[in-house]
């Protein structure tokens, strides 16, 4: 597996999903609204969410470029989303078909220099996943659990794609978990693992960050999940929210994680214990899902914790995070 996830190919994918008739990849990554009509589907595209200052614009990856959602909007007089969220719920969603239909130059940016915000904003529920790989389990010498282990963040842990950690001063042991985010679409309560995914918007590139002292401070059990997980910035997420018509199954995908240049996580989706669609659906037999809402599905076997502990090198102030699942792209964040 390369590196880095070649997106282009997969967001012209999920825009060939979205329009018909369309014969090259090209015509293709226009999305749908072109000239050339087609039916019209979110879930189809990949997004992000624009930094401009201390305000968010909607995105939209083509090939090479992303489209500025916002300006283009005001461009064309036209009310767009403003965000993730706005489309998540469905909001100016005959805007956006027209801007992407024939976005103007002026509202198009080349990726590398655009500066991303988390790829959602305000979900109601972050829902975090422990030992939800089998290979994760058995190196921290974990049971197999017979249901979710479910935990949670708050919204002051998301982070950004090219974002920074700072370090808080409570604690020294920091760890990485690379993890496939998975962002509700539609309100679901007490759905069958069957129809489940049908209420998957998207996905994501994440990482679980965490503090192992505040984690396991109260003894081994890690009975502080919670003020071990949730410091600020403690979960950056993107740069892109990758429609669930572009990822297909969410449950064969590859996943890694590199520290200053050195892959320390790889591993695939297919080693999770419960799958998205089980996840959800057990979820929501115990409270309802809302449009936004979050899963972090677990990480992976390779964080520090799982080694020896004479190995543990933990890390610190200077250090650089990569990760990436396939077909969501790289996930880049700084220490200090």
């Amino acid at each position: 597996m390369k590196r880095r996830t070649l997106l282009t190919s997969a967001a012209a994918a999920g825009a060939l999903m979205a329009t018909r008739g369309k014969s090259s990849e090209a015509e293709a990554a226009q999305g749908p609204g072109g000239a050339t009509g087609g039916s019209f589907s979110p879930r189809a595209l990949t997004y992000c969410n624009l930094r401009n200052g201390d305000s968010l614009s909607l995105g939209i990856k083509q090939g090479n470029k992303i489209l500025d959602v916002g300006k283009a909007g005001q461009a064309m007089k036209v009310a767009v989303p403003a965000n993730t969220h706005d489309v998540i719920l469905g909001k100016n969603l005959a805007g956006l078909q027209k801007v992407l239909g024939k976005p103007p130059a002026s509202a198009m940016i080349d990726e590398s220099a655009a500066k991303f915000g988390p790829c959602v904003v305000n979900p109601e529920k972050i829902l975090m996943l422990g030992f939800n790989y089998r290979q994760h389990a058995a190196e921290t010498k974990t049971p197999i659990p017979k249901a979710p282990v479910l935990f949670n963040k708050y919204n002051n842990a998301l982070n950004a794609h090219g974002g920074v950690i700072k370090l808080p001063k409570s604690a020294v042991k920091f760890d990485y978990e690379v993890e496939l985010q998975c962002i509700m679409g539609k309100t679901a309560h007490e759905v069958s693992e069957a129809e489940a995914l049908d209420y998957v918007f998207g996905y994501a590139t994440g990482n679980d960050f965490s503090a192992r002292d505040l984690q396991f401070r109260d003894g081994p059990k890690g009975s502080q999940f919670m003020i071990g997980k949730t410091s600020d910035g403690f979960l950056p997420i993107g740069p892109y929210l990758v429609g669930a018509e572009v990822v297909g199954d969410p449950q064969k995908l590859q996943v890694e994680c590199r520290v200053n240049g050195e892959r320390h996580q790889n591993a695939n989706t297919a080693d999770m214990i419960f799958s998205c669609a089980q996840i959800i659906a057990y979820t929501s037999t115990l409270m309802t899902l809302k449009p936004g809402d979050l899963f972090s599905t677990g990480t992976p076997e390779g964080p520090i914790i799982g080694r020896p502990e004479a190995q543990q090198v933990w890390l610190k102030p200077g250090d650089k995070i990569a990760c990436s699942v396939e077909k969501l792209g790289e996930l880049r964040f700084d220490l200090t």
